[in-house]
């Protein structure tokens, strides 16, 4: 029982630590740029306006669409891998 609380108590603190994690991607050939952090809270967002055409949003929405896509895939990637090692503990499966 102890060793689940402890398990636990290191759980809480990745999860604190995953609030000052930044994920930085840039998609569209650097048109978009996004960041967020370990808990998959947007920090930022830039477009650069040389790079868009304004009469092509349709693009410009497919590169927020792949860069929040990467930065949640490599946010979740970050996450389980601080947690491989402590999840264990706690017997849940896949981990």
């Amino acid at each position: 029982m102890f060793d689940k609380a402890k398990t636990l108590m290191e759980l809480r603190k990745i999860q604190k630590e995953l609030k000052s994690v930044e994920i930085e991607v840039e998609a569209g050939n650097g048109a978009v740029k996004l960041t967020i952090n370990g808990e998959q809270k947007v920090q930022k967002v830039k477009i650069d306006p040389a790079a868009v055409d304004v009469e092509d949003l349709e693009r410009l929405e497919r590169h927020l669409e792949s860069a929040f896509n990467q930065a949640i895939t490599k946010s979740q990637q970050e996450a389980a891998e601080r947690m491989k090692s402590v999840a264990g503990g706690l017997g849940l499966p896949g981990m």
